[in-house]
């Protein structure tokens, strides 16, 4: 469980490190800026959309020390992750693009899916 008032104090060092009002911060994660003043007084709990604005917003911000202050904040550009690039095809993931054959040798030229409202699609290599 998140403990608010030390939510409340880690989302004001975010305001702090980014020098924005809580306003600005607001426009930023597009929110309503009255949620921010209800979740700074108290009033309110932060939801999970909101965390999640947060945190796609500013990569800097690490969702452990969002929410539980475990971590690091700003996080390293070394811990931020990055995505990692896909690795060149391999002769099998090549075979496994050409169309399947049957018994008889014939291979599949397209596939139709009917629909209950008499409409189709067609897939064709």
């Amino acid at each position: 469980m998140v403990n608010i008032e030390d939510f409340i104090k880690r989302l004001e060092e975010i305001l702090r490190y980014y020098d924005l009002s809580a306003s600005v911060f607001a426009d930023r994660i597009k929110v309503q800026r009255s949620s921010i003043s209800h979740l700074l007084s108290g009033r309110n709990k932060p939801s999970l959309e909101f965390v999640m604005k947060v945190v796609d917003t500013f990569p800097e911000v690490d969702l452990y020390w969002l929410l539980k202050g475990e971590g690091d904040f700003p996080v390293s550009k070394t811990k931020i992750k990055s995505v990692k690039p896909l690795p060149a095809p391999t002769p099998v993931d090549q075979e496994m693009k050409k169309p399947p054959k049957t018994k008889e040798g014939k291979s599949i030229d397209r596939i139709v899916i009917f629909f209950s409202d008499g409409s189709f699609k067609s897939y064709r290599e």
